[in-house]
C-alpha cells in the first residue's frame, strides 16, 4: 500500500486532539475535524473560525496540555482545523482515517456513512472505540470499506502510552492490517498489540479486573484506599499511580463506564460479577467526585496538602501512610518477579491482599486467552504498555512458578483455569527463554516472540558477545565490528568503574575499527548522572584531590569520545541528566529516543558541569557564529540553559536547548534505538569517518564575565535568586566565557575543561553546595538555599 503520508482526525475531543498532536509528531501533517458548535448564531455561522471552534479548541488544549502532548509546540504547525459540515470532501487528501468521537454506535456509524462518500478507494478508515464490536461499527458499509476497515485503539495520553491495540474485521484486507502495525510501530513508535473484537479488547478487560477486583477486595477486608494503592503499586510491579490514583487521572466515570460496558456485555463471562461497581462509586459519581478533571476524586489535593477518601464516609481526611513489614522489605528489591514473589509470599495483611488480588487476577488472564487475544505475548503486552505493568500476567506466573501458584491457588478453593492446571501439570513456564514463547493453541510449540525487525537488544545469551564488564559497565558486541558499552549501575550512574569502562571500550573499538555506541536496556534512565552520594562524601572528608581526579578522569573520558578513531553514537533516552547528559553530548552524533529529559542540572546541587559539558555547550553555541558576530549572546542563552538547569522534555526541545545538533536524529519506538544507533555507527563509518581535530571557540572574555555578574548581582538584590545561586551562577559564567581573557579570545577544549574543573571543585568545598546535595539525595528535588 501507499505510504501513509497525510492523516484525517474525527473528532477533537481529548483521545482525537492527543492522537493529531502524535501524529504531528512524527513529521505528518494532519487535518482535524469536529462538529459546527450547535449554539452559534446566525452572525457567529458566517465566521469560518467560529465554525471550526471546537476542532480549534481541541488543537489548543493539545498545546496547552500539561505534561505536553505535542513534542515541541512547533509541531501544533502540522495540525490543520476543519469542521464536518464543510471539510469531509478533503477526507480525499488522506491516507489513514481515524475516528475518535463519542462512543454512541449510532453516532459512529453515522459518521462513517460520510466518510463512505468521501475517502479514496484506497485509504484506510479506522474507529479509537474502546469496546464497541467491529462487527456493528461496519454495518451497512460497503465490501470495499470494510476491507479498509479496523480498530486502532489508543490509550490515553496518547504520547505517553505505548499501548496501540489493533482489531482486525474477518474482512480487512491483510495488507491494511500490515500498513497499519507498520505505521503504529515504526512511524509513531507504538507497540502493536492484536486483539480480538471482544468487549473493551485486552489491556482494558483485564486491567478493569483487576482494578475491581481489587477495590471489592478492599471493601470485603476493610482496607483504606491509601494501603490499597500502598500494595497495589510498585510491590506488585504495578506503576505508582496503583489502583485509586490512577482512577483519579482517568476519570471515575471513564472507569465505571468501562466497568459497566463489561458487566452488561460479558453475559458467558463467570466473574462477570466483579466489574459490578461497589455502591460508594456509583455515589461518588452523582456527588461528582470523578477525579482530577472535578478537582477531587479518591485523593484532593488542597494548600494543607493530600487528602484522601474515606469510602465509608464518602468524606476527606489527612494521608495516611500504611506501613507493612512485606511492603518494607519489598522496597529494597529491584528485580520484579523477586519482588512479587517476596510480597506474596508474607502473612501479613498487606501479603495476603497482594496474593489474593493478584492470584485471582492471573487466573482470569489465563481462562481469557483464546477469548481477547491469541497467545500469551498480546496480553502480557497489552497490560506492561497499556497499563505500565512490569510484568504481564504470564510472566508473572513464570516469575511465581505455575505449579507452586496453582497449589496455592487451590488451597484458597479458587476454580482454576484449564490452561494453568495444564502448565502446572507439565511444570513448563510460558516464556522457556528471554526471546521464545509456549503457543498454548499450538499444542505449546515454542516459538520466536516476535519483534520489529528493527528491534536490538543486547546479546546477554551470547557468552563471546560480553567483551568486558565490572560492577557498572559492560562492553557488548553488537555484530558487524560494532561495540556498545551498557551501563548498569543504580540509575546508570556515572562513577569510576563507568569511566574505566569508557575508556576500555574506546581502546576496544578502535582496535576492531566500526564504532561505538552508547546505550542500554532500562526503562527509565539512560543515565541519571554522576554518582552524588560519592561526591557529597569525597567533598565532606575533604578528599579535593580525589574529586579532582574523578573528574579529570571523566573528561579526558569524554574528551576522547569527543575525537575518536571511530564513530561513536549515544542514544539517551528517559532522564539523561548530568553527567549522563555529559556523555551524550561527548558523542560524534546522538540518536535520541523522542521522550528525552536531557539536561545539565548540576546548578540544582550546588555545582557546575565538570565533564565537559561547559566545554560542549560553548562550542556548541559558538560552531556557525561569523568572526564579526559579538560572541556574548549565543554563549548567554548556552549560560540560561546550564544555569537555569533547563531539562528538555522531548529530543526535539533537546535541540531547541542546544543539546541535539542539526545531525542528530530521533526514533520514536524504544524497542528500535538501539538498532538505529548501531545503523548510525556504520553509516558514517561506511561515509568514511575521520577523526575530528580539536576545536578552538571564541569566548566573550572578561567583558563577558562582567556583563553576568552584573545581572546577577541585580536579580539577588531583587531577591529573584540567592546569594548562593549568584555564586554559582558566577562561577559557571568564568567558565562559559573563557575565563580572564580578552574579548573575543580563541580558546582550546583543554583550557575550558580546566576552568569547569578548577569552578566544579571550588563549590564542592562550599557548605551550601553541599547542603543542596544532601537535600537532593534525601528529597529528590533541589534545594534553593
Amino acid at each position: 500500500m501507499a505510504r501513509i503520508r497525510r492523516v484525517a482526525v474525527l473528532g477533537a475531543g481529548v483521545m482525537g486532539s492527543g492522537i493529531a498532536a502524535h501524529v504531528a509528531g512524527a513529521g505528518i501533517p494532519v487535518l482535524l475535524l469536529d462538529i459546527v458548535p450547535p449554539n452559534l448564531t446566525p452572525e457567529e455561522r458566517k465566521d469560518r473560525a467560529a465554525r471550526n471552534r471546537l476542532a480549534q479548541g481541541g488543537r489548543d488544549k493539545a498545546l496547552a496540555a500539561k505534561p505536553a502532548l505535542f513534542f515541541t509546540p512547533r509541531d501544533g504547525g502540522l495540525v490543520e482545523v476543519g469542521n464536518f459540515e464543510e471539510d469531509l470532501p478533503r477526507l480525499a487528501e488522506c491516507d489513514w482515517i481515524i475516528e475518535a468521537i463519542k462512543e454512541e454506535l449510532h453516532v459512529k456509524r453515522e459518521l462513517f456513512s460520510k466518510v463512505e462518500q468521501y475517502r479514496r478507494a484506497d485509504a484506510i478508515v479506522s474507529s479509537n472505540t474502546s469496546g464497541l464490536p467491529l462487527a456493528d461499527l461496519v454495518l451497512g458499509r460497503g465490501p470495499e470499506f470494510r476491507a479498509h476497515f479496523l480498530v486502532t485503539h489508543f490509550f490515553n495520553p496518547v504520547r505517553y502510552m505505548h499501548l496501540l491495540e489493533l482489531v482486525v474485521g474477518p474482512e480487512t484486507a491483510p495488507r491494511v492490517v500490515k500498513a497499519m502495525h507498520h505505521f503504529g510501530e515504526e512511524i509513531l513508535g507504538k507497540g502493536v498489540v492484536y486483539a480480538k473484537d471482544t468487549p473493551n479488547f485486552v489491556a482494558n478487560r483485564i486491567g478493569t479486573f483487576a482494578v475491581m477486583d481489587a477495590i471489592q477486595q478492599m471493601v470485603e477486608q476493610g482496607l483504606s484506599i491509601e494501603e490499597v494503592d500502598a500494595i497495589h503499586g510498585r510491590p506488585l510491579g504495578h506503576p505508582k499511580s496503583a489502583v485509586f490514583r490512577t482512577a483519579d487521572i482517568v476519570g471515575l466515570d471513564t472507569l465505571l463506564h468501562v466497568a459497566h460496558n463489561c458487566e452488561r456485555l460479558l453475559v458467558h463471562d463467570e466473574d462477570r460479577g466483579v466489574f459490578r461497581p461497589p455502591e460508594f462509586m456509583e455515589e461518588m459519581v452523582k456527588k461528582g467526585l470523578l477525579g482530577d478533571k472535578s478537582g477531587g476524586g479518591f485523593y484532593r489535593k488542597t494548600q494543607e496538602g493530600l487528602l484522601a477518601l474515606d469510602w465509608r464516609t464518602l468524606e476527606y481526611r489527612p494521608q495516611e501512610k500504611p506501613r507493612f513489614e512485606s511492603l518494607g522489605e519489598a522496597r529494597t528489591i529491584d528485580d520484579a518477579g523477586e519482588r512479587i514473589r517476596a510480597v506474596v509470599g508474607y502473612s501479613d495483611r498487606a501479603g495476603q491482599f497482594a496474593w489474593k488480588t493478584l492470584s485471582r487476577t492471573l487466573n482470569y488472564a489465563a481462562a481469557r486467552l483464546g477469548e481477547i487475544a491469541d497467545d500469551v505475548v498480546n496480553i502480557d503486552r497489552a497490560l506492561r504498555w497499556g497499563f505500565n505493568w512490569e510484568l504481564g500476567p504470564f510472566e508473572t506466573l513464570d516469575a511465581l512458578g505455575s505449579k507452586e501458584t496453582v497449589a496455592r491457588m487451590q488451597a484458597d478453593g479458587l476454580r482454576i483455569a484449564p490452561l494453568l492446571r495444564e502448565m502446572a501439570t507439565t511444570g513448563a513456564r510460558f516464556y522457556p527463554s528471554r526471546k521464545t514463547f509456549r503457543d498454548v493453541r499450538a499444542q505449546g510449540q515454542e516459538k520466536p516472540v516476535p519483534v520489529s525487525p528493527r528491534a536490538l537488544s543486547l546479546p546477554r545469551e551470547d557468552a563471546k558477545a560480553r567483551v568486558k564488564e565490572n560492577d557498572s559497565a559492560t562492553l557488548w558486541d553488537l555484530g558487524e565490528d560494532v561495540l556498545c558499552v551498557e551501563l548498569h549501575s543504580k540509575m546508570n550512574s556515572v562513577d569510576n568503574d563507568v569511566i574505566s569502562m569508557l575508556h576500555q571500550s574506546l581502546d576496544e573499538a578502535e582496535k576492531r575499527g566500526a564504532g561505538l555506541v552508547i546505550g542500554n536496556e532500562s526503562t527509565e534512565a539512560f543515565s541519571a548522572g554522576a554518582n552524588l552520594l560519592l561526591i557529597l562524601l569525597a567533598a565532606r572528608e575533604g578528599q579535593f584531590k580525589d574529586l579532582e581526579e574523578i573528574s579529570r578522569q571523566f573528561q579526558q573520558a569524554n574528551l576522547r569520545l569527543s575525537h575518536a578513531e571511530v564513530p561513536v553514537v549515544a542514544a539517551p533516552f528517559g532522564l539523561t541528566l548530568g553527567g549522563g547528559a555529559e556523555m551524550a553530548l561527548a558523542a560524534s552524533q546522538i540518536r535520541a529516543h523522542a521522550e528525552l529529559y536531557m539536561g545539565l542540572v548540576e546548578a540544582g546541587v550546588g555545582v557546575v558541569p565538570a565533564a565537559g559539558g561547559c566545554k560542549e555547550m560553548v562550542l556548541r553555541a559558538m560552531a556557525n557564529v561569523p568572526d564579526n558576530v559579538d560572541p556574548f549572546l549565543p554563549i548567554q542563552r548556552a549560560f540560561e540553559t546550564v544555569a537555569m538547569a533547563k531539562i528538555s522534555t522531548s529530543a526535539e526541545m533537546a535541540r531547541d536547548l542546544g543539546f541535539l545538533k542539526e545531525c542528530d536524529r530521533v526514533t520514536m519506538s524504544r524497542e528500535q534505538l538501539l538498532h538505529d544507533a548501531k545503523q548510525t555507527v556504520l553509516g558514517l563509518a561506511r561515509a568514511g569517518w575521520k577523526r575530528p581535530a580539536p576545536k578552538m571557540a571564541r569566548v566573550p572574555g572578561e567583558a563577558g564575565i562582567a556583563n553576568f555578574k552584573v545581572a546577577l548581582w541585580s536579580m539577588a538584590q531583587s531577591h529573584q535568586i540567592s546569594e548562593h545561586d549568584q555564586k554559582i551562577a558566577s562561577k559557571l559564567a568564568h567558565v562559559m566565557c573563557g575565563g580572564a581573557v580578552a574579548p573575543g579570545t580563541r580558546v582550546s577544549e583543554q583550557h575550558l575543561l580546566d576552568l569547569e574543573r578548577e569552578a566544579f571543585l571550588s563549590l564542592c568545598g562550599e557548605p551550601k553546595s553541599q547542603e543542596r546535595m544532601q537535600y537532593m539525595l534525601e528529597h529528590n528535588k533541589p534545594l534553593r538555599n
